[in-house]
C-alpha cells in the first residue's frame, strides 16, 4: 500500500507541472498573433490566440467593385481562417504537453 501512495504523489506531482506547462502556453498563446486571408489576399484578418480579431485588412480594389455581399463573405472568410489557424497552433502546442491525451477544459 505504501508504494502505491508514493506513486499517486509522483503522478499528482506530473499532473502539476503539466498544468502549470498548459497554463503557461494558454497565456504564451495569447498573445500571438494568426493571419488568415480570402480572395487571393484581397482581404486580411489578424486575430490573437485569445480568438480577439486585432486588424483587417481590405484592398481598396475590392471596395472599389462595390459588391458588399461578396466583400462580407472574404471579411468572413479571412477572420474564420485566422481563427482556424490559431486553433489548430494551439491543439497542436497543447499535445506536445499533453503527450496526445485529451484533457478536459483546454
Amino acid at each position: 500500500m505504501k508504494g502505491m501512495m508514493g506513486g499517486m504523489a509522483g503522478l499528482m506531482k506530473q499532473a502539476n507541472q503539466m498544468q502549470m506547462k498548459m497554463k503557461k502556453l494558454q497565456e504564451e498563446l495569447a498573445t500571438r498573433e494568426f493571419s488568415g486571408t480570402s480572395g487571393g489576399g484581397a482581404v486580411t484578418a489578424k486575430v490573437n490566440g485569445e480568438n480577439k480579431v486585432l486588424s483587417l485588412t481590405i484592398n481598396p480594389e475590392v471596395i472599389k467593385a462595390g459588391d458588399a455581399e461578396m466583400l462580407t463573405d472574404m471579411v468572413i472568410s479571412a477572420v474564420n481562417d485566422a481563427l482556424k489557424t490559431a486553433k489548430d497552433t494551439s491543439s497542436a502546442e497543447m499535445s506536445k504537453i499533453t503527450g496526445g491525451m485529451n484533457l478536459p477544459g483546454f
